[in-house]
This record gives C-alpha cells, sequence and structure tokens, in this order.
C-alpha cells in the first residue's frame, strides 16, 4: 500500500508572520489543504479532498464571498485531487472511499468530483452539516458543495481502543476514524497504516507544527486565534490537542501525526510519484 501527500487547495490569507512564515505584517502567508491518497487492494481511499472543480468554476456559491476574502485561495484546477489522481495514473472512479477529517468547506469542496464513492463521517459531524443548525455552522458548511448527493456511510462514536484513544471506528485493517471532536462536532483524525507505522491525519484538530511539541508547545498567533474562533467546542479542542501531543510522546517511533494546514509538514513528506505504466483494474468491493 502506497500513500500520497497532496495539497488540494494553496490559500494566501493576509499576515504572513501572523501565520508562522515569514514576511511582514501585510504580507500573504501560505496554508495547505493536506489529503492522502491511499493505494489499497481494493482501489483508493482519500483523506479529505480540499477544493474540487465546481469550487474552481463557481467560487463564490460554493465557497462564499468571506471564505474567499479572509484565505485568497489559488483556485488552480492543477490541485484538485481529482487533476492529481489522474496525473498518478489513476481514473475518477478508482476512488471508492472518502474519509474526510470533517467537514468543513475547504476539506469536501472535492466529494462532487467522486459521486460513486462512499464517504466515511461520524454521525454527529453529519447532522452538523446537513442541518445546520447555528449561524456558525451555516457558514462553515456549504449545502452547494453536497448537493449532488454523496454516498454517506455514517458512524457511531464507539468501537475499538487505539493508541490510548477510545471509540475508534477502524475500516477494514489500514484506517480508523478516531474522535477528536472540539474543531467541529464529529471531528476526527484519520490514521492510515503505512508499514510498520501510523500515518495520523489531524484534520483541524490543531493548525501549526509547533502544537504538537510535546514539552514547551507554541502556536502561530494568528493561527491560535482563529482556532479559539471558530471551535464548536474550544475546551474539548485544547484536551484532543494535549491527547495528540501524549500520543507524540509515548508512541513517537509508531505515529507520525501531521495537520491538514501547515506546508512545512507537507513538505517534509515525499512528492506523490506516478504509477509504473501498467494496467490495474480493481476489484468492486459491496
Amino acid at each position: 500500500m502506497r500513500v500520497h501527500h497532496i495539497d488540494c487547495g494553496t490559500m494566501c490569507p493576509l499576515g504572513a508572520r501572523l501565520l508562522g512564515g515569514r514576511g511582514g505584517w501585510l504580507e500573504r502567508g501560505r496554508l495547505v489543504c493536506h489529503c492522502l491518497v491511499v493505494e489499497t487492494k481494493d482501489g483508493l481511499t482519500l483523506v479529505d479532498t480540499g477544493l474540487g472543480t465546481a469550487d474552481i468554476d463557481q467560487p463564490r456559491r460554493r465557497l462564499g464571498g468571506v471564505f474567499l476574502a479572509v484565505t485568497g485561495p489559488r483556485l488552480l484546477r492543477d490541485q484538485t485531487a481529482l487533476a492529481q489522481i489522474e496525473r498518478l495514473g489513476y481514473r475518477r472512479d478508482d476512488v471508492r472511499d472518502i474519509v474526510p477529517t470533517h467537514l468543513d468547506l475547504d476539506h469536501v469542496g472535492g466529494l462532487s468530483d467522486f459521486p460513486e464513492a462512499r464517504v466515511h463521517v461520524f454521525e454527529p459531524e453529519l447532522r452538523a452539516a446537513t442541518e445546520r443548525a447555528t449561524r456558525r455552522e451555516r457558514s462553515r458548511y456549504r449545502a452547494a458543495q453536497m448537493r449532488h448527493g454523496p454516498r454517506w456511510v455514517p458512524h457511531r462514536v464507539e468501537g475499538d481502543t487505539w493508541m490510548g484513544f477510545e471509540r475508534v471506528r477502524v475500516l477494514g485493517d489500514d484506517v480508523a476514524l478516531v474522535p477528536l471532536a472540539g474543531h467541529t462536532r464529529g471531528h476526527c483524525a484519520v490514521a492510515v497504516r503505512d508499514g510498520a507505522r501510523w500515518l495520523v491525519h489531524a484534520g483541524d484538530a490543531y493548525f501549526f507544527r509547533g502544537e504538537m511539541r510535546p514539552e514547551a508547545p507554541w502556536g502561530a498567533p494568528g493561527l491560535s486565534l482563529l482556532q479559539r474562533l471558530i471551535a464548536f467546542d474550544d475546551e474539548a479542542r485544547r484536551r484532543n490537542q494535549d491527547r495528540l501531543r501524549s500520543l507524540v510522546r509515548d508512541h513517537g517511533d509508531e505515529v507520525r501525526v501531521f495537520c491538514a494546514h501547515d506546508p512545512v509538514e507537507l513538505e517534509a513528506f515525499p512528492a506523490p510519484e506516478p504509477r509504473p505504466a501498467v494496467t490495474t483494474t480493481f476489484v468492486a468491493s459491496a
């Protein structure tokens, strides 16, 4: 099994220094939408999708004016998960499963590019995204991105114990949903087995690499403020950050933790490589 790390939506908000990067207060920084393409024997699994082709074509309707003004996304068709999967030598229908860390608009814009894929999500997150009961949830979950009718596979927040985390939902042998509510109602990390260790995509459980330092953690001031402002339950978010730091401290030889938006974390992984020029036919599963 191979895992490819891709950026499916570079964003360039103002305030580079506030984001932990170099540059002045009024210069644009850089954030990414770190997604995974996981090759399995049955097909491809995506962890998050970033921005999709319809977001590029209709940004104001799909993403909203506030998101566009604040984040300054580049809106490049070549950055969509679909375009990058095709460059790897695969087809749209090779994507059989999608596992979002949560359903915020910058994590699921590509769902409509893979309408036949099963979309695995915790039940509280799906309810939050479909009911959109609060003003903040009406802003963060975009109905236009889900109008195609995704093939939802809702999961209860229950299951196995994994690395000290409870109620973990395991999909097959190599992918697990790890509950990390706080940023949203049903936010999760997605753990993917990569050889002898696990890759842990923590989504928006944290925004900056310094936050995962087991000793003396620190965050970029602008991103720290943003996390507090948009969290559904900030106390739960901070507790789960503590648990992630404990995971890094106690199981650092078994796991590698990274978040959705830190460009330095993304660039620490090898660039995606196209598969050899051979024909592969995935067996359809029920």
